[in-house]
């Protein structure tokens, strides 16, 4: 890695570089210098983002604006500038890559060990959401389009169960009469959109406990990482894919389906703590919040159907049928959230007057 490393303005020489963490997407390493300094090392996937420059330059905006609102070092993530200036470098043969200084004396979690864990992951993102809300989130790119308009994901998922080119409809005939009958809830979201009701806002779209650094010795969050997918939204889509995944009581393809449910004590602790740290919303978007964990689950669930009906192209799979198991675990987390969908406003009323 010194043919790229040396494109960087870090403090010291290399004394080694090595591959890092659990991402799937891209190519990380921690860099140690002879300085004691150490940062992070990303190569860009192309593959999953079309648009690296675009990309970055949401990430170098963004997390200058955090640098102005934390009162410590560790408070956001840094981009280390090339010998250039620039916030990344590119390379034909290289690729793209970006150094951050790495946030030491942190915790990164798989999965909540606590509930307390989980309410330090809403408070996390309720205070990533604080910070970027003046943040004009019109100027940011799309890096994938679409992402969470669920209108667009049905009309996706219908155009593959038209054409059905596996002859897969027949053993999903049950899940396809359930999604499409939800095709109206789904719309709920983008309809407040459109219509004025909810603000766009910048959203980081992939609100999972382990995009959240923990302070080593207290547990509290130091700052939000992975922010490749931060762009315009609805505060309503990172509050309810943190439901979706975080106060699942199974695993997310979890064949029996008598496990899997809301955890509603799970959805209060998320709910104070996101409350909590982002006090500045709107009446409608309190709201919202109750709709964004059910969108999102439903619309989790519609990928997942869609890319089983597809040929399993974008999940992975380890398993025949897996993507149709997960399609199943999402269904039930919307049925069962349906069932609670009273108790579910209720809670959000009550943290809000509270």
């Amino acid at each position: 890695m010194q043919d790229v490393l040396k494109n960087f303005r870090l403090q010291g020489g290399v004394v080694s570089c090595e591959p890092y963490g659990c991402g799937h997407i891209n190519r990380t390493y921690l860099v140690v210098m002879d300085s004691g300094k150490r940062y992070i090392l990303q190569g860009l996937s192309t593959v999953a983002f079309k648009d690296i420059p675009g990309l970055m330059e949401n990430v170098g905006a963004v997390t200058r604006h955090l640098a102005k609102k934390v009162s410590e070092e560790r408070g956001c993530l840094h981009l280390v500038p090339t010998v250039d200036g620039a916030d990344y470098y590119h390379d034909g043969a290289q690729g793209y890559w970006r150094v951050y200084d790495f946030v030491e004396d942190s915790l990164c979690l798989q999965a909540p060990e606590t509930p307390e864990d989980f309410y330090q992951s809403a408070v996390a993102f309720g205070t990533f959401q604080r910070q970027l809300a003046d943040f004009p989130a019109e100027t940011l790119h799309e890096t994938i389009v679409n992402f969470h308009n669920t209108p667009d994901r049905y009309a996706k998922f219908k155009a593959v169960l038209a054409g059905d080119r596996l002859g897969r409809a027949k053993s999903a005939r049950y899940e396809i009469e359930e999604f499409l009958k939800r095709e109206a809830d789904g719309a709920t979201l983008m309809n407040m959109l459109h219509e004025g009701k909810l603000p766009l806002r910048v959203t980081h779209n992939d609100t999972k406990l382990n995009n959240v650094m923990l302070d080593a010795r207290t547990r509290k969050p130091l700052c939000v990482i992975d922010l490749d997918t931060v762009m315009p939204g609805l505060l309503a889509f990172d509050f309810g894919d943190s439901i979706r995944f975080g106060a699942a009581t199974a695993a997310e393809d979890e064949r029996d389906l008598s496990k899997v449910s809301l955890d509603l004590e799970l959805y209060r602790i998320f709910a104070q703590g996101f409350i909590s740290a982002c006090p500045q919303l709107t009446e409608a978007e309190y709201v919202s919040l109750a709709w964004g964990a059910r969108t999102m689950t439903l619309e989790c669930g519609l990928r997942f159907l869609t890319d089983y009906l597809d040929g399993d192209h974008y999940f992975a799979i380890h398993r025949e049928g897996h993507n149709l198991d997960r399609c199943r675990t999402q269904l039930k987390m919307v049925q069962d959230m349906e069932g609670k969908w009273e108790q579910m406003l209720a809670i959000i009323e009550e943290i809000h007057k509270a």
